[in-house]
């Protein structure tokens, strides 16, 4: 029996094990609801029980998590046949999982100086590709092997810290440990294995959620503070915050073996749609969807908070909202936009018959501005306001939303042309959710800015009170609350080119597709780079095949300049892409970027020829060895990746070898 039919055996041996209880009519609309909250600090500060408190137990100092990681039997609601999907996939269970929606994992909140304790326990059936793969490390395996990645923290990358070049294996438990530094930047960001040769198959699941890092840090004349407290209501004053994390969970119904050996199949029609009968149990078995078109085609949804087409409740007219929002998928680029619906108001989710034509038709009153302030979780110098937000896999944005009436509100992944898109392929404008929006007391006169400087009057230090007013008023300047200093100029250059190359292989005499990175696929134990601590490089991207996503773990970056292809730089505030002319828009998703912090970013190929993304980062407390990839997840199970390693100075202009 080959490892896939074994998987899939004991897969749906195991499917009544996490059973969800919940049933929902197909006419029922789904409440939006974030994550359940898993709160550190509140688990730190919580009392004692009495028979605690007898036993002699002291207050904790860290918080302790602990979910097994299993498959889990739910559904997912399915637009193109109006109905709920029976789905078997991989998923977390425990600390504050909500059964209802199983496949998005918790919220954690953590403050600056705190530890979390987060224990995997790996029961997933015994993968033997986990232990021996022939097929060698880059061609996707070990699907029941796991780990964990707290993409976008700045912290230790080795031990058992943010350290994910280790394999947690079936029937293996394994705790992390995550130190979060005093002066860790206050943000979003997110979680997710990265398992080598799993982890798209795994995030595709929906094992992925926020984590958000909160602050109480005020701004002194010589350190600048945290976003969160403009943000914090009073008793005259109130402010909503929303966590979104954006899911692409890409399940699949697959044929049934009918003789010894033989391999289930993906179900798909002739254009590529996915094919689930009533009695099928929706499954991630293989990457068979995973590739150029593969999720565009599929007809499933992009999901939010583990819910396909879900209400937005408790929004109000005139009412300030803080949207933190994480694209926790796997490979398809993400377009919001918000504008009023027309005409008659939305009762229930809408099929996918009758999409286009709500969004053609009824989707088309005025649009809602989205006023950026953090990207990857690390504030902005000033707010931007937007029409569009792109997201790229990866990419966290944190808008500020107020709707000027009440009434319903569309959220859509517009149309995008191929080269906006890591498919490739152009995309339709698809329906995300609905915001239900309640009428206020009056008519809204007060703005987002008008309604920050009101805050600053009661949450800012009476010291710092002036300068970070006279900010906003002044072009809606952030300045006294950037965790970063702009880099300066620096010889120091790493060049770095993503490619796709098809070759013949040389014994089987087969074509054979290899995910490079400067021309060479991953390589276990290969330091591809080895940085020097305090050092700031800056690094020059090109991709010389298809547009992909560059992350890098541990430190951030700052963003230089974008240039096309022709050297122009598209990357300024008023900066026009338009080198793509098969577009009838310039590409949005540049204008404004130069400047800003960034953890993971869009490395662009329009028409065959590539952009030059060129960022500077200085590494910064930590040493170890970590990896850099591209956020397209199959890509990187399948080589897109290198071993990167910061070392002590040498004090001769090298780095430091050690005794040995």
């Amino acid at each position: 029996m080959s490892d896939l039919i074994l998987r899939r055996a004991v897969s749906l041996a195991l499917t009544g094990a996490a059973l969800c209880s919940f049933v929902l009519q197909a006419d029922q609309p789904r409440p939006l609801q974030d994550p359940p909250l898993l709160d550190i600090k509140r688990a730190l500060l919580a009392p004692l029980t009495k028979a605690q408190q007898q036993a002699g137990a002291p207050q904790p100092d860290e918080a302790s998590l602990n979910w097994d990681v299993v498959f889990t039997r739910s559904q997912l609601w399915n637009p193109n046949t109006n109905s709920w999907d029976q789905v078997n996939l991989r998923s977390y269970q425990g600390s504050k999982i909500d059964p209802k929606a199983p496949f998005v994992a918790p919220t954690l909140r953590v403050f600056p100086g705190e530890t979390i304790r987060a224990t995997l326990n790996n029961k997933l059936p015994v993968d033997p590709s986990c232990i021996s793969h022939s097929e060698g490390v880059n061609s996707p395996h070990c699907f029941n092997g796991t780990n964990m990645h707290t993409h976008g923290l700045w912290i230790n990358p080795a031990g058992n810290s943010d350290n994910v070049l280790i394999s947690i294996n079936p029937t293996v438990s394994f705790q992390y440990e995550y130190n979060i530094p005093a002066d860790h930047p206050a943000g979003t960001f997110w979680y997710h294995p990265h398992r080598h040769g799993s982890t798209a198959i795994q995030v595709a699941s929906g094992m992925a959620g926020a984590l958000i890092i909160q602050g109480t840090r005020q701004p002194t004349k010589d350190r600048t503070g945290d976003i969160d407290l403009l943000l914090t209501s009073s008793p005259n004053q109130t402010f909503k915050e929303r966590t979104m994390v954006f899911q692409q969970i890409q399940y699949g119904c697959y044929t049934k073996p009918t003789k010894p050996g033989e391999e289930p199949v993906l179900k798909i029609d002739a254009k590529g749609a996915y094919i689930c009968d009533p009695t099928d149990v929706g499954e991630i078995l293989d990457y068979a969807g995973f590739g150029p078109g593969g999720w565009s085609k599929s007809g499933r949804y992009t999901s939010i908070n583990g819910a396909v087409q879900p209400f937005f409740a408790d929004a109000k007219a005139g009412q300030v909202e803080r949207w933190r929002m994480v694209h926790a998928g796997v490979r398809d680029s993400i377009n919001l936009k918000v504008v009023k619906l027309t005409g008659q108001q939305l009762q229930g989710p809408v099929s996918a018959a009758d999409e286009q034509k709500l969004l053609q038709k009824s989707c088309t009153g005025a649009l809602v501005p989205q006023h950026q302030i953090a990207a990857d979780g690390l504030t902005l110098s000033e707010i931007d306001s937007t029409e569009v937000t792109v997201f790229q896999p990866g990419y966290r944005w944190d808008t500020l939303m107020m709707f000027p009436e009440g009434g319903q509100y569309c959220v859509i992944d517009d149309a995008a042309a191929a080269s906006a898109n890591v498919d490739q392929t152009p995309s339709e404008p698809q329906l995300l959710g609905i915001v239900q929006v309640a009428n206020s007391a009056g008519p809204v006169t007060s703005t987002i800015g008008q309604q920050l400087i009101q805050s600053a009057k009661i949450n800012i230090s009476p010291d710092m009170q002036n300068a970070v007013i006279s900010d906003l008023q002044t072009g809606l300047k952030l300045s006294h609350f950037i965790p970063h200093p702009s880099l300066p100029e620096t010889p120091n250059k790493q060049h770095l080119e993503f490619n796709i190359e098809t070759v013949v292989d040389s014994e089987t005499k087969e074509k054979v597709t290899l995910f490079e990175i400067d021309g060479e696929p991953y390589k276990p134990g290969r330091i591809d780079r080895d940085l020097i601590l305090g050092n700031t490089d800056e690094w020059i991207l090109t991709s010389k095949l298809a547009s992909h996503p560059f992350h890098i773990h541990v430190n951030p970056f700052q963003v230089v300049a974008v240039l096309d292809p022709n050297g122009k730089d598209v990357s300024g505030d008023d900066a026009v892409d338009d080198f793509d002319t098969s577009k009838k828009l310039p590409d949005p998703q540049y204008r404004g970027i130069k400047g800003k912090w960034k953890d993971t970013m869009w490395v662009k190929n329009a028409m065959g020829k590539s952009y030059t993304v060129i960022v500077r980062t200085k590494y910064q407390r930590y040493i170890g060895d970590f990896v850099l990839h591209c956020h397209i997840l199959d890509h990187e199970d399948q080589g897109m990746m290198q071993n990167v390693r910061i070392s002590l100075p040498s004090a001769t202009g090298g780095v430091s070898k050690g005794h040995h």
